[in-house]
């Protein structure tokens, strides 16, 4: 059955894991059943927690990985299973099949399967198998004395396990409660603790009798492999390697080179366990006797051929009659003291071929029955087997006495009416003596399991525990553990971490919300939908698509009516619904302003009252007609349009770069034909004007329009450095006499006195260098005074001007008498603002770079405050109208869906 629990029932003997029992942390201080997710994800928490400190000591972490993997087969591996076992609450005894809680006291097999029994229930157990063996053994010793048998029997009694039937003697007996390793009586329940150990190291000695302890806390089930690092050879000895002391036998992968029984050749096998075999390398060897020789192994040296020796003895009359042998044949058997066949006459001093006769006399041979004795002559060879002398002979039984022959057995036809050991079945037995076999029946009674018979011989008392066990997993089979049999049936699956391996049916696949491993169908996945579509939008309802077959339901429960999911039976989905998407549907013609929101199955055209707008046919107008459909059809790539009407007006297309007059024809398609207008272009000098066809000059590259301008006359331009004309032909761009003019210039000192002539490009040049001419203000000098330097005369002349106007100043001032007023309230205001500028001037004069720097710091940083609070407030005011929207949405999603009327 698919999907279901994996059920293996398996002998106690074998190799898998004994989980009859299990242990973990206090989860709620009960081992009830019931539980939420959120407790049992932290029950295995607890678990790992539990596990981790149990195996602290134990140090994994530089092993490999064939290693690690053997460690866990061995002992790890179980004792993790038995903490899953209990948190699942499957640790039940085997002979009550009750659970076994962490207060109960207990017993665990320490020689086999380390499962767990209540010690009353192990108690009586072995007290009853020590009474049965007891009268057993004292059945057999009854020819005894009684009080000897007695004792003889107690000693011999043995009791068992009742899974793996491991024996153990009376002094065995578990008298008290002790935990997993042996330290400590009466255990106390510590909640930080498994249940059942006393928190100290287990300190047992290690299996493979190393030498070494365990390292781990006290545990249940068996000790792992020794894990101390101990150097070790391989199996042939020719390397060396540190290695785990539990896995010391390894092999280096070289060959053996083991000298080989025959003593001459040595092994080619790659480095093996055990003895090397024995030497395959054929020859020619001959026999033990040297007659024949056979091609043989060479480990087959010794062999023998089919012929007798043949070889003459010592005594030279006769041959060895031996098979085929090696060395001196012996001396030969006839020579020395001889008798008759018989031996009751002795003969000396005769020859080895000499034939010693009979002596006549009764032979008197013990026969085989060793009751009697050969009653004929003296013969040659042995005596006859069967011994024919009659006697009177019992039964076993004793019932019957009877003359018969010697060697025959006599047995009477009555059948023994005794009840055999088992108390429920007779004997049957044929003239039995009284010590009647066992049992030969099976017991085939119930077991406490309710699903097996006992499959022993015939016994009395209770039938031993059904040692199989039911293997619980979940449905990914990566979490199990095994519970005794007849247990199963109040079990539940284990709770897997591990997330569901069935595939998702629907589009989103590994998107879909990850859950763990569960019987029964997958959970529907809460995703949107996300599928496109006819309309081109996604469905936005609850991911209906095909979902995942089911798992069986877990078959391991009591049979209860089972609750069917509803699934759909098809396994393809629902299809998607129409779509809800609300969209801005837009006129007939596509005017901006003009759209509606409308749900997009149930969208619509509509008119609106603007004009159409679209492109004329012309291609450079549009319509000017009422809102109406754009396009009706698409016939062989050419649109079909609408009532759209016609234009009329000229051509106002754009003409070419250069061009500013209008085209001739109507408003047309395509290119307008090339201007024949004439335009007016002065040359460089601006002296003439030319006339050309406007597509013609237009056309021209730049190289052909800087031919066709130049006038050919002079330039006429005034340079610009000077208030001469450029002397050169008419030209485009600067003209090239710009800095260097030839003309001559009058230039005069400061005064005007003297003058002289200069070119006027050496003027120029004067004026750029010459700093005299800064002195005098602008303006008030004609061009090219102030470059020659003034004279005595010049000097002496502006003495004279210089104190005659001072002292015309002077009469001036003493002319006017000076006015005392007072100044206007006006007046101290404005001087007060001066005296105020002036302070803070000198203050900024008088203040520190690094108080001028504070101070532009400081507004810096008010801007950026202000700049920093602007931005906040447009994210957050953004995000407020975004939040506003998408509440707006929800509510008008929550509300009941009507088509919208005309805006």
């Amino acid at each position: 059955m698919q999907g279901m629990a994996a059920q293996s029932r398996q002998r106690s003997g074998d190799g898998g894991p004994p989980a009859t029992s299990a242990w973990t942390v206090p989860l709620s201080g009960d081992d009830s059943d019931s539980g939420c997710d959120e407790g049992d994800r932290q029950g295995l928490l607890r678990i790992d927690a539990l596990e981790s400190s149990i195996l602290a000591n134990y140090p994994v972490a530089d092993c490999t990985d064939d290693t690690v993997s053997s460690l866990f087969d061995s002992g790890l591996a179980k004792i993790r299973a038995m903490l899953l076992a209990k948190h699942s609450g499957a640790t039940a005894c085997l002979i009550c099949l009750e659970k076994v809680r962490v207060t109960d006291p207990i017993w665990d097999c320490k020689t086999g399967c380390h499962a767990v029994f209540h010690l009353l229930c192990i108690q009586s157990w072995a007290q009853q198998a020590l009474g049965t063996a007891a009268v057993h053994s004292l059945g057999q010793l009854s020819g005894q004395h009684f009080p000897m048998a007695a004792a003889e029997a107690e000693e011999k009694a043995r009791w068992h396990c009742p899974k793996c039937r491991s024996e153990y003697s009376k002094s065995e007996l578990p008298r008290e409660y002790r935990c997993f390793c042996g330290k400590q009586v009466d255990p106390v329940n510590d909640p930080w603790l498994a249940p059942h150990t006393c928190g100290d190291k287990c300190e047992r000695p290690l299996p493979g009798d190393c030498g070494h302890n365990c390292v781990l806390l006290c545990h249940p089930g068996p000790c792992p492999t020794c894990p101390q690092l101990l150097m070790f050879s391989c199996f042939c000895g020719g390397a060396s390697e540190m290695r785990r002391c539990g896995h010391r036998s390894f092999s280096c992968g070289k060959l053996c080179r083991k000298l080989l029984g025959c003593g001459k050749h040595n092994c080619e096998k790659s480095c093996h366990q055990g003895a090397c075999p024995p030497c395959a390398k054929t020859a020619v060897h001959p026999c033990k006797c040297g007659r024949t020789t056979a091609l043989r192994a060479c480990a087959e040296l010794d062999f023998r051929c089919e012929q007798s020796c043949g070889r003459q003895l010592s005594c030279q009359k006769h041959c060895c009659d031996k098979g085929c042998h090696s060395g001196s044949c012996g001396e030969c058997t006839l020579a020395g003291k001889r008798s008759c066949p018989c031996g009751k006459i002795q003969h000396t001093g005769i020859t080895c071929d000499y034939v010693v006769p009979t002596c006549g006399s009764t032979c008197e041979k013990p026969l085989s029955c060793q009751r009697h004795r050969c009653n004929e002559r003296c013969h040659n060879g042995p005596c006859k087997d069967t011994c024919r002398v009659v006697l009177t002979k019992s039964c076993r039984c004793g019932s019957l006495k009877k003359e018969v022959p010697c060697y025959q057995d006599l047995l009477c036809e009555r059948k023994c009416q005794r009840t055999r050991d088992c108390t429920r079945h007779a004997c049957k037995r044929r003239c039995c003596d009284g010590n009647c076999p066992p049992c030969s029946e099976v017991c085939g009674k119930r077991l406490k399991c309710r699903n097996h018979k006992c499959p022993a011989p015939c016994h009395r008392g209770f039938c031993a525990p059904c040692p199989l066990t039911v293997q619980i997993s979940c449905a990914c089979g990566e979490t199990a553990f095994q519970v005794p049999c007849g247990t199963e049936r109040d079990q539940r699956p284990p709770r897997c971490v591990k997330p569901c391996r069935i595939p998702a049916g629907c589009l989103h696949g590994a998107n879909c919300k990850v859950h763990r491993c569960h019987y029964g169908a997958c959970p529907a996945c809460q995703l949107p939908c996300g599928a496109i579509l006819p309309c081109g939008h996604c469905c936005k309802e609850r991911c209906h698509g095909p979902q995942p077959r089911p798992n069986p339901e877990y078959t391991l429960k009591s049979k209860k009516k089972k609750v069917r999911h509803g699934t759909d039976p098809t396994n393809t989905g629902s299809p998607c619904p129409p779509c809800s998407e609300w969209i801005v549907q837009q006129c007939l013609g596509h005017h901006s302003g003009s759209e509606r929101p409308m749900v997009c199955s149930q969208k619509s055209l509509f008119q609106c009252e603007k004009l159409c707008g679209n492109p004329l046919t012309c291609g450079n107008h549009q319509c000017q007609s009422i809102c109406h459909l754009e396009q009706l059809a698409q016939t062989n790539g050419v649109a079909e349009v609408d009532t759209c009407e016609r234009c009329n007006l000229s051509c106002q297309k754009k003409r070419p770069d250069g061009c500013i007059h209008l085209c001739s024809r109507p408003c047309h398609i395509g290119d307008c034909p090339p201007c024949k207008a004439l335009v007016k272009r002065p040359c460089y000098c601006r002296a003439l004007v030319h006339a050309f066809e406007c597509s013609m000059f237009n056309s021209a590259t730049k190289e052909a329009q800087a031919k066709l301008l130049p006038c050919g006359g002079p330039c006429h331009q005034k340079l610009p450095n000077c208030a001469h004309l450029c002397p050169d032909i008419c030209h485009p761009n600067a003209c090239p006499t710009a800095t260097n003019c030839r003309k001559k210039v009058v230039v005069r000192c400061a005064c005007q006195r003297l003058k002289k002539e200069w070119l006027c490009c050496e003027v120029q040049a004067a004026q750029k260098g010459e700093a005299g001419s800064k002195d005098l203000p602008k303006g008030t000098l004609p061009p090219g005074c102030g470059l020659l330097l003034c004279d005595q005369e010049c000097m002496r002349l502006a003495a004279e001007q210089k104190a005659k106007e001072e002292s015309e100043a002077l009469r001036q001032r003493k002319l006017k008498e000076p006015e005392v007023m007072s100044p206007t309230p006006k007046e101290i205001v404005v001087r007060s603002k001066r005296r105020r500028r002036s302070a803070l001037a000198d203050e900024k004069q008088n203040s520190s770079w690094f108080q001028e720097w504070m101070v532009t710091a400081i507004q810096w940083l008010w801007r950026l405050l202000w700049v920093v609070i602007g931005i906040l407030l447009i994210i957050y005011g953004y995000k407020g109208l975004q939040g506003l929207s998408d509440w707006m949405n929800a509510r008008d999603a929550i509300r009941p869906r009507k088509m919208p009327g005309r805006f």
